[in-house]
């Protein structure tokens, strides 16, 4: 190995030495590999770069690998792209970061493309009616997987407990705004933190990281140093190339243009999205199909089941959204126009933030050994995530299982209601299907969604799926 090949890394007290760790084009087709590979959510997909990464190819220790995973946490976005997107960095430089958070996503976002089109051209059909009367009940299973994972590793004290509760009930039965819920809930940690210590237990970091010693030593530090020049720099580039985009739109198609709109929106939702994308779809749903019209209720569930069947993280879910949204109201533009034109712009502003943060906080983070507020605050967000996707998962349960579900309000009480009389016994029994799938067979998401979409399509061919 030359000295341009070396890592660019130091140990304390030597000199830095630059370059790439790797040659690039090896570390392109295993980003590329590990892309293909990223179903079944965050989980999945970390689990799959801590196998390529850490185990197999021993690129980045065990230490390392979950100090950068704390990180992504503590960030609004899909962590795990967030994660390959600093794993690359540490590899490759800003080049490796750039190939391996675009190469995550990308055939994700060709896939989701693809499928929302034939959604659109065929949705009518009886298949297509069909497989999607077997995803939604899934989707259902799917997401009360996500609160059942996510609760039983965060919900440690009956404070935590509390919190999830109360953010259940604030975005069920008051509407409060999911931005708020996160803030407040962030607070509480900190709170708690300061007032009950003991409350948080620390981190555990892999120990048993066995093996031959990795290429990036745990002890050993980036060459890229933190600075306000570079910070600047970061933040002027990453800003610019976000907003352009955007401001281009609002000048070419108008500032009251479905794009400009979509632009607006999803570029704020990227800043709220902590926790995964199951806490923001709340928002998201409630957002599109009540305040802008983009979808219906029924549609957003299948845009999730679509998300689910690909690669890639399952905010991507959003370019569904803006795909019919904008095929809907194209302006002047030709439908399938203004639907490609909406997706790609909803895709660039959701994730271009992500490089934004790790390249900006990056090289401060590989400087920190944990920072116990920080953390305390994060705890606290992520108890609330429970009660945020335990209210995704009554939002989807009650659109699936019912053909109508009624709005009430008693003063600041806000009530969705089904209406009993257009239950769906179908729905009700593949969710069932799919729930025992899941947690007592434990199949995967993806084999557990085959064959609830087969159950669909069967029943749409026996007539069965009006009931």
């Amino acid at each position: 190995m030359t000295a341009t090949d070396r890592p660019a890394f130091q140990l304390p007290g030597s000199t830095p030495e630059r370059g790439d760790l790797i040659p690039f084009r090896q570390a392109l087709r295993t980003w590329f590999a590990i892309s293909l590979q990223t179903f079944g959510g965050p989980a999945g997909q970390i689990a799959v770069m801590q196998r390529t990464l850490v185990e197999e190819k021993r690129w980045i220790g065990q230490q390392r690998f979950n100090h950068a995973l704390s990180y992504c946490m503590l960030l609004p976005g899909p962590e795990a792209q967030q994660l390959a997107i600093y794993t690359g960095w540490l590899l490759n430089g800003t080049r490796g970061g750039l190939a391996a958070g675009t190469l995550f996503v990308l055939p994700g976002v060709v896939a989701l493309l693809a499928l929302s089109a034939l959604y659109v051209g065929l949705g009518t059909t009886i298949a297509v009616t069909g497989l999607f009367a077997g995803l939604a009940p899934a989707v259902v299973a799917i997401v009360a997987q996500a609160v059942w994972r996510v609760g039983r590793r965060s919900l440690t004290h009956p404070l935590l407990v509390g919190l999830a509760v109360a953010s259940f009930v604030a975005l069920a039965l008051f509407q409060v705004p999911f931005p708020v819920v996160i803030m407040v809930a962030g607070a509480a940690g900190w709170l708690i933190a300061r007032w009950a210590p003991g409350v948080f237990e620390p981190a555990a970091h892999g120990a048993g990281d066995d093996g031959p010693p990795p290429l990036i030593p745990d002890d050993a530090l980036h060459h890229e140093r933190p600075s306000r020049r570079r910070a600047l720099r970061i933040v002027l580039i990453g800003l610019l190339l976000w907003a352009v985009p955007v401001a281009a739109v609002a000048v070419l198609t108008g500032s009251g243009s479905v794009f400009t709109t979509q632009g607006l929106f999803f570029s704020g939702t990227a800043l709220v999205t902590f926790g995964g994308a199951y806490a923001v779809l709340a928002y998201v749903a409630q957002q599109a199909v009540q305040t802008y019209g983009w979808l219906s209720a029924g549609e957003m569930v299948r845009g999730l089941a679509l998300a689910e069947t690909t690669p890639g993280p399952l905010i991507m879910v959003v370019q569904f959204v803006a795909f019919l949204g904008a095929y809907r109201d194209p302006g002047s533009l030709d439908p399938w126009v203004a639907a490609l034109l909406g997706a790609l712009l909803t895709t660039w502003v959701t994730f271009v933030p992500c490089f934004l943060f790790i390249f900006l906080g990056a090289p401060y983070i590989e400087r920190l050994r944990g920072n116990r507020h920080v953390s305390a605050a994060l705890s606290g967000i992520t108890a609330a995530i429970v009660g945020v996707i335990a209210n995704l998962a009554l939002y989807f349960a009650e659109h699936t299982l019912f053909t109508t579900v009624d709005d009430h309000t008693f003063g600041p009480l806000h009530l969705a209601v089904p209406d009993l009389a257009t239950f769906r016994p179908v729905a009700l029994g593949i969710a069932i299907v799919a729930v025992v799938l899941i947690f007592r067979v434990r199949w995967s998401v993806l084999r557990t969604l085959g064959v609830c979409a087969g159950l669909g399509l069967t029943a749409a061919l026996a007539g069965l799926t009006g009931n």
